[in-house]
């Protein structure tokens, strides 16, 4: 029977999930849509994610491909698709894509959103599982210094996970920009590029932090860029704290939410 070519977009908590990618016999992301999508297709239908979060990690702007066999609108499988998943994984749209359409290929950059707590209150349970509980203070100057240094494009083989095969490390980042949260409550980090090494963003974050706190010299960066390996880099940032908010592709006016 032939079918359509779709996107979706979806959000979920990502504690709740150990990571995107299927994984026999555990709580997965692409587990659960891909259950979700047997059920309205009468069979197993594959779908392809544009960013494989790790355990802990949230979306807001999460974009997979699928082809759906049978007659389906986008309103439709819609409206479907929220009536079959769980109440952690929230289907925000659904639109029809080019033939073809590959979400992680196809892919022109992808942004990034991590949160940082500062104050007491960010150990509330209602704070705790979606932020970086530090509890500490830190310097905003220092922050925004050691943000501009990693934008433009570089290798970024020290800030990520080892064993990695890859051809090169380089990645263009075209916004690296901490702002302040209201109330003292800490600092969010935003920050978008072609493409991401894995726990590249923990890694940045968690060598920002210690240089806002004191721990190392700003100039640590600019050293780390040009290093071969990851044995002088700060520990990775906790996963809670960091989100895929917006994944942008030429083929699609709008692919995910802003």
């Amino acid at each position: 029977m032939p079918g359509s070519d779709f996107y979706a977009v979806l959000h979920y908590a990502g504690h709740g999930f150990a990571g995107w990618q299927f994984q026999p016999h555990i709580r997965t992301v692409q587990t659960e849509v891909e259950a979700a999508l047997a059920r309205l297709a009468g069979d197993r239908v594959v779908c392809h994610a544009a960013g494989r979060t790790d355990a802990g990690v949230h979306a807001l702007g999460q974009v997979v491909s699928f082809t759906m066999p049978g007659a389906w609108e986008p309103d439709d499988l819609l409206r479907a698709l929220r009536a079959v998943t769980p109440d952690d994984l929230w289907i925000a749209r659904v639109g029809g894509a080019p033939p073809g359409f590959h979400a992680r290929r196809d892919a022109r950059s992808r942004r990034y959103r991590y949160v940082v707590g500062c104050d007491p209150e960010a150990f509330s349970p209602f704070r705790r599982p979606y932020e970086w509980a530090l509890g500490a203070p830190l310097d905003g100057d220092a922050l925004a210094l050691a943000a501009r240094a990693i934008r433009g494009r570089h290798e970024f083989r020290a800030f990520a996970a080892v064993g990695q095969d890859k051809p090169h490390h380089r990645c263009a980042v075209s916004q690296a920009e901490w702002a302040a949260r209201p109330g003292a409550q800490g600092f969010i980090f935003t920050i978008e590029a072609d493409r991401f090494l894995h726990h590249m963003v923990r890694f940045l974050v968690g060598t920002m932090v210690d240089v806002a706190r004191g721990r190392r010299p700003l100039d640590d960066i600019a050293r780390l860029l040009t290093r071969a390996d990851n044995r002088e880099t700060s520990p990775p940032a906790p996963p809670q704290g960091l989100y895929l908010v917006h994944v942008s592709y030429p083929q699609l006016e709008e692919a995910s939410a802003r």
